[in-house]
């Protein structure tokens, strides 16, 4: 569970509902049609720009929002340095006993790679494709939340718009005036609650998420690399410690 996330769902959405009950009261914000108009109006609209397919699959890239299951650096490193150690004082063929403890399918194939004998340059190529499309996955992703977080507002206005409409032609009868009113502000109030809490956001997050992610991709590739070229483990570890930041690089060479 990724604990930036829910800290910020709670700070954002707690103190806007704290300042509503401060002000009079969260039944005053609670408007059904609002909310079809801003929700369904969002939901229409971004089918109409994406395949269902890729829409129904927005569930499994929430999860990538809240949680992150990511093998942490050093760890790579270390796993790193025992398949250099390995394969140098055994050749790389015994890597292959490794494979089974190896989760992560990127790292794997990679390592199967390097002991079929694959030159170095067409590993990095088949596994540089491999990312373009993990990345291309990403995007869209992040892509979709970003469009409904441009519908979510404009789908407020429409609701304005309809509201105005409602209060001007019952303007005879002061009773209407106050539903349409609501109307009008609350879905303008929905779309950018929407926008601005959850989806724009989340398209950050994913972002982030992909960015994290291609890193580690690509400090991969390079530990396969120098498995293939049968670099000294104190290399291998020296060329992974160049992706992180200096202070958190730590040798495990005493």
């Amino acid at each position: 569970m990724d604990l930036a996330t829910i800290l910020g769902i709670f700070s954002a959405f707690g103190l806007v509902i704290i300042a509503i009950v401060m002000g009079g009261g969260l039944t005053l914000f609670v408007n059904i049609p609002s909310v079809m108009i801003v929700v369904g109006g969002t939901t229409g609209a971004t089918l109409v720009s994406y395949p269902l397919k890729e829409v129904l699959g927005l569930v499994r890239i929430v999860k990538n929002v809240f949680f992150k299951k990511r093998e942490s650096v050093r760890d790579i490193i270390k796993k790193f340095i025992d398949f250099a150690t390995k394969a140098r004082r055994e050749g790389i063929l015994a890597l292959e006993s490794e494979m089974k403890n190896i989760d992560e399918e990127f790292l794997k194939k990679g390592v199967q790679l390097s002991i079929d004998g694959l030159e170095p340059e067409s590993i990095r190529d088949l596994l540089e494709t491999e990312i373009e499309f993990i990345q291309g996955r990403h995007q869209l992703g992040a892509e979709i939340f970003t469009t409904m977080g441009t519908f979510a507002p404009a789908l407020g206005m429409i609701g304005t718009l309809i509201g105005l409409v409602q209060m001007l032609q019952s303007m005879d009868d002061p009773s209407t005036i106050g539903p349409a009113m609501a109307v009008a502000l609350l879905t303008t109030f929905y779309g950018s609650l929407i926008a601005n809490l959850i989806c724009m956001p989340m398209a950050g997050k994913l972002k982030t998420r992909s960015r994290e992610e291609v890193l580690i991709k690509e400090m991969m590739i390079e530990g396969i690399l120098s498995i293939a070229r049968g670099d000294n483990p104190r290399i291998v570890e020296q060329k992974l410690q160049a992706f992180i930041p200096p202070n958190m690089r730590e040798s495990f060479f005493k």
